[in-house]
């Protein structure tokens, strides 16, 4: 798969990913701000004004105005926050291009952040936090990030808390924005069919209003640790869902794909090694996944589990002695080859839209200014070897490096400290 980046004369990255006769069109707006790069009087703040810009800008003074447009060529459209970037897409049958970045522009150039509707924005915002916290399985990522990474930006939740957010003021939206929304910390992706050169020529005039100054970097992490970690959040559920983790590696590290082979003999797929245990063998479970989630300065490989209440702590002892045998034995080649075949047959199923290949270039993009193709991806994964993962699993498996997080009905930490083990 192809792409190009150009940077225009205001220091904007545009990334064009051409798809032949595709039948869509996604544009893709990324800016390199999150919840990361807040001060703790302002949590919640990015996510806030992600919702805002959809909220009227100068050419389109209501949310009506902009959802009518979208609506009337069919669209989709949404936005999104992380801790290091927001993103604003959207995505229509190919020929709509122009109209596409005309309103994307828009919200992410002219946002109104009217007094009105951020007042009134505020109980939807509270509503979603609410959302979030009665869904177990979503919440315990929240959960987990605060037992690595506790009071700083990086243990905060991308919502924010209830109390803050209610607080926030127009004032605060103009000069968060004034920031970090600049040429230089903001990429445009556009994929699907589309003339490349018409494209960039309507991106320049369409973006032209964009500040150009140096934007506001992010505090480093304290990423330290020097014993296991656990947080427990009550709640009476019927399952117990928790994540299990280690520290890691990030985005730039050498090791990445490898550690992303190693979540995937642990917990890629149905046949899996902690899938198959603890669902199919011990009965204890519905889902259970393992992944390496790396950022640009830190990382976590995690193991995440619905549990059956009563079998919680021999789901938790299934998964630590998997981890001792992580950085004990070398994974079989069979085994190995099955994982990469997994791993890079998902990757080429989750480009297959226009939006997800825009996801794809732009959050590389965003995140490490340096951009692989699938292909490349590919090739990384089929160079890692069993001595490569048994040489980083005995470099992360450490009891000092070891995590965990719980929502369900217990209170009790002693049992469960005792066997946070490896």
């Amino acid at each position: 798969m192809k792409f190009k980046k150009t940077i225009l004369p205001s220091g904007l990255r545009v990334i064009t990913a051409p798809l032949k006769d595709s039948p869509t069109i996604t544009a893709l707006v990324l800016v390199e701000t999150g919840s990361k790069y807040e001060t703790k009087n302002l949590n919640g703040l990015s996510h806030f004004l992600e919702h805002m810009c959809f909220k009227g800008t100068t050419n389109r003074p209501t949310a009506m105005d902009i959802t009518k447009e979208l609506d009337g060529l069919g669209a989709q459209s949404n936005a999104f926050t992380s801790q290091e970037f927001t993103g604003y897409w959207a995505k229509a049958q190919a020929g709509n291009l122009d109209q596409i970045l005309d309103i994307t522009s828009d919200i992410y150039i002219n946002p109104l952040f009217d007094s009105t509707e951020i007042e009134k924005e505020k109980g939807v915002i509270v509503q979603e936090i609410n959302m979030f916290e009665d869904n177990p399985m979503r919440h315990i990522h929240d959960i987990f990030m605060e037992v690595l990474y506790g009071d700083q930006p990086a243990g905060w939740h991308i919502t924010g808390p209830k109390e803050g957010v209610v607080k926030f003021t127009r004032e605060d939206f103009i000069a968060y924005r004034d920031k970090h929304y600049h040429a230089s910390s903001t990429v445009v992706v556009v994929s699907g069919g589309f003339d490349e050169e018409k494209t960039l020529r309507t991106i320049e005039e369409k973006f032209k209003g964009i500040q150009n100054r140096k934007k506001e970097e992010k505090l480093p992490v304290n990423d330290s640790q020097n014993k296991p970690q656990l947080l427990l959040k009550w709640k009476d559920t019927d399952q117990t869902h928790f994540i299990i983790g280690v520290r890691s590696k990030n985005i730039f590290d050498k090791d990445m794909y490898v550690l992303d082979c190693l979540a995937g003999v642990l917990g890629g797929g149905m046949s899996s090694r902690l899938f198959q245990k603890i669902r199919e063998d011990m009965g204890a479970a519905y889902y259970v996944q393992a992944g390496n989630d790396a950022y640009t300065d830190h990382g976590a490989l995690v193991v995440s589990v619905s549990s059956d209440n009563t079998k919680i702590f021999d789901v938790v002892e299934a998964i630590l002695l998997e981890f001792k045998k992580m950085r004990s034995k070398l994974v079989p080649n069979d085994e190995l080859a099955k994982v990469k075949k997994y791993l890079i047959g998902h990757l080429f199923l989750d480009v297959e839209s226009t939006d997800s290949l825009a996801n794809f270039f732009g959050l590389q993009e965003t995140l490490t200014k340096k951009i692989l193709t699938p292909e490349e991806v590919a090739q990384k994964i089929n160079a890692v070897t069993p001595e490569d993962i048994l040489r980083v699993a005995q470099e992360i498996f450490k009891n000092e490096r070891l995590n965990m997080a719980l929502i369900g009905p217990f209170k009790d930490t002693e049992k469960l400290s005792s066997i946070l083990k490896i």
